[in-house]
């Protein structure tokens, strides 16, 4: 068993939201320049996937699924919201993100590989299940979740979501769901201005956990709300699956937001994540890039990040 594999493939590059998009290919290219460092170098790679429909489907609806299919242009590109753009290519790489995802939880509930993390683009966390949003074409992680639990048979599914925006989409998508749980922290008044404490998921469906933070939040109110809140409830529904939405635009040189996060934070978070995914879940972790918009603060915060997975 390795410790940790890397799903990437090369169209999630040829997704092109147009010039001075904040959600670039310079994104992967910085992520792929830190994985060619020797300390990375013996650390698994796989080519994602495409998505199947029914993977898709688990989280969005057939007309979803039809509408940003159909509005993939065969040149130039159509911009689906005032954020959200796509190109000819664009398709393809939102089937290979949800497929990466996919493919990731299939990897580690067969226990080829104790975790992994997907390198890809478009992001997934604001795609609501009927609706594009925020750069976003399918909710990855939402999919990854529903995947674990309905072709792998996982009882009690988690996403934790640290991007500084809330996911209102994987929240959207796992509402309803019985046996999932859903947890972000976020800035408080920022896009998409969702994800308010009092929204706990439906009795039934989904345990929903979020934690609102003031704009100019640094390290100590940051891990005091994992501390006192998310982890703690996270403990309590006792995951048997991990999947991590790991967005790293709360650093404080990331431009999009105003958290003032550092990549020791990040570092931090995963380490404790993975303590409860090793107490609770046998070590199984699914990580997807979200947001991360100031590259060398992102390459550093993904080492980070990935060189805690590759300890397990």
């Amino acid at each position: 068993m390795s410790s940790t594999v890397i799903y990437s493939h090369p169209v999630c590059l040829e997704h092109d939201t147009g010039e001075f998009h904040p959600e670039c290919a310079d994104r992967l290219r910085a992520i792929a320049h830190i994985f060619d460092r020797e300390e990375f170098m013996y650390v698994p790679r796989e080519e994602a996937p495409p998505a199947s429909v029914e993977q898709i489907l688990r989280a969005h609806t057939q007309a979803h699924y039809d509408r940003v299919m159909a509005a993939i242009p065969d040149e130039g590109s159509v911009e689906l919201d005032g954020d959200t753009m796509v190109s000819p290519k664009s398709g393809e790489a939102a089937l290979r993100s949800a497929g990466a995802a996919c493919a990731a939880v299939d990897e580690v509930a067969t226990g080829r590989s104790r975790n992994a993390f997907c390198a890809t683009r478009p992001p997934g966390h604001h795609a609501e299940r009927e609706a594009v949003m925020g750069f976003c074409l399918f909710s990855n992680a939402a999919i990854a979740a529903l995947h674990a639990r309905d072709a792998h048979g996982y009882k009690r599914v988690a996403v934790v979501d640290f991007d500084v925006h809330h996911g209102n989409g994987t929240q959207d998508c796992l509402w309803a769901q019985p046996g999932t749980f859903y947890a972000s922290s976020h800035q408080e008044d920022a896009f998409p201005y969702t994800g308010k404490a009092e929204e706990t998921g439906p009795e039934g469906g989904c345990v929903v956990v979020n934690v609102p933070l003031p704009a100019g939040t640094a390290s100590d109110v940051f891990r005091a709300a994992y501390t006192e809140t998310i982890l703690p409830r996270l403990d309590a529904f006792a995951p048997d699956f991990l999947i991590i939405s790991a967005g790293f635009d709360a650093h404080a040189a990331d431009p999009m937001a105003h958290l003032r996060l550092q990549v020791g934070d990040f570092d931090w978070l995963t380490r404790e994540l993975l303590k409860i995914a090793r107490t609770h879940a046998g070590r199984r972790v699914v990580s997807l890039l979200e947001g991360g918009y100031e590259t060398r603060a992102l390459a550093a915060c993904v080492a980070a990040h990935v060189r805690v997975l590759m300890e397990g």
